[in-house]
Order: C-alpha cells, then structure tokens, then sequence
C-alpha cells in the first residue's frame, strides 16, 4: 500500500517565489530517491477560524502563506528508508538548498489511503482538510465519506483522497495533533479534494451544501475542529 506524506508550513508570502524554487529542487530529488509523486499547493483562500485552522496550526503570521502539501511513497517501508537516513543529496541539504521558511514550525506525518476517487490532474484548485476521528469510528468514516465524497464528484470535483494517520511525530512547537485539539483516543485523517478550479469548486460546493442526501448525517467526528481551506498547485512532480 501507498503511503502520503502531509506536510503544513507557514512561508513568509514574499518568499513565495524562493519557496517554489527551493521545493522543487527538494520534490526533484525525493522523486530520484523513490518518491512517487509530489505536490506542494500555495494558500489562497485559508480563514483562520476560532478554535482550529490551517494558520493556526503553523503558528502563521500576517505576513505568512500556508502551505498543504503532500508526497506519496510506494511503501511505508520505503518512505522510512529516506527518512531515517536521509540521501546524501546537494538538493536535499539545508546548505545547499535552505528552507526559505521556518521549519521548526513545520507538520509532517505519514498516511495511509482509505479512500480514492477519481484521478490526479495537473493544476486546478485544491481543498485541503484535517480532522480528527475517534480511532474505534475509522469503518464509520470511511462508510460517512463512501456517501459524502461521490456527491462531491457528480458536483464537479476531480479527484478526492482521504488519509488515515500511520505515524505522526510529536513537535515541540506544531503537529498533526495539536492542529486539530486531538484527543488520546482520536487518530487524524489527512484529506483533499481537487477541482478544475476556483470556480467550480465554488459553485460545487454551493450545491453540495444544499443537496438534500446530506443533510442529517451522522457525522463520526466533531466537525467543530476541522481544518480547512483551498490551495492553487504550485509545485507537481507527477
């Protein structure tokens, strides 16, 4: 089975350009050593929320963007290889190819798909979203998002994955946990949906929230705490 590597981070927005430099030189590299594919998505429409959100879970200033990305490996075993001991490659090399961003406030985990709709495409817009799930509802939300994502689908979005957390580091300053108050007892899923664009997915979330098939569902998480917010591609190493 696959395995999804998320990550968050909050980049200073003038450095969007140096940022897309140095991830696609980072993307490049973990491709050479394995990787299968890469996509790095800048922030575009990202609230800050009451209680949870993206900027909240990297610390963001003002000043600063969100970024949702994600690598895919074929194997947990595989993306542990590199991970422990990481290639001894120039791109790869805070020396060589710094972080134009501050990486203590970075979070990062790996996944494992429970579920996929649809196929990739190159561009378009992007959906991001964590959530925490009791780990004894996993088969409920599964079954919730095997109702909830085809209605996403017939409304115009393109390709839809969904995560289950397999190992999530604990950070000193940000992580997958905190970012969404999880409890003891939860586990986090790691989600998008990709559109051809900002404007269907606008619209397509207008009637998704209006179709009548939801409304009332159980939902196996405390909606509350969800993380959300739409991204433009900028790096995609496919």
């Amino acid at each position: 089975m696959t395995c999804v590597q998320g990550f968050i981070c909050a980049v200073p927005t003038a450095h969007r350009d140096m940022f897309i430099e140095h991830a696609k030189a980072a993307s490049e590299a973990f491709r050479d050593h394995g990787c299968l594919a890469a996509v790095e998505c800048w922030g575009d429409d990202v609230p800050i929320g009451e209680v949870t959100s993206f900027p909240r879970a990297v610390l963001a200033g003002r000043d600063e963007t969100v970024v949702f990305s994600w690598y895919v490996w074929p194997s947990k075993v595989a993306h542990d290889m590199i991970m422990n001991a990481p290639p001894d490659d120039p791109r790869l090399n805070p020396k060589t190819n710094p972080m134009p961003f501050d990486g203590k406030r970075v979070i990062f985990g790996a996944f494992e798909p429970v579920l996929e709709l649809g196929t990739y495409r190159p561009g378009g817009y992007v959906d991001g979203f964590v959530l925490a799930i009791p780990k004894a509802r996993r088969a409920a939300f599964i079954a919730f998002a095997k109702t909830c994502d085809p209605v996403f689908m017939e409304y115009g979005a393109s390709w839809i994955m969904e995560n289950w957390s397999i190992d999530l580091p604990d950070g000193k300053l940000t992580d997958f946990r905190r970012a969404v108050q999880a409890q003891p007892d939860e586990d986090i899923v790691f989600s998008w949906v990709q559109w051809p664009d900002k404007a269907s997915r606008d619209a397509g979330n207008q009637k998704i929230m209006a179709d009548p098939r939801l409304a009332g569902l159980d939902m196996p998480f405390d909606g509350k705490r969800i993380i959300f917010g739409g991204f433009l591609p900028v790096v995609e190493i496919c």
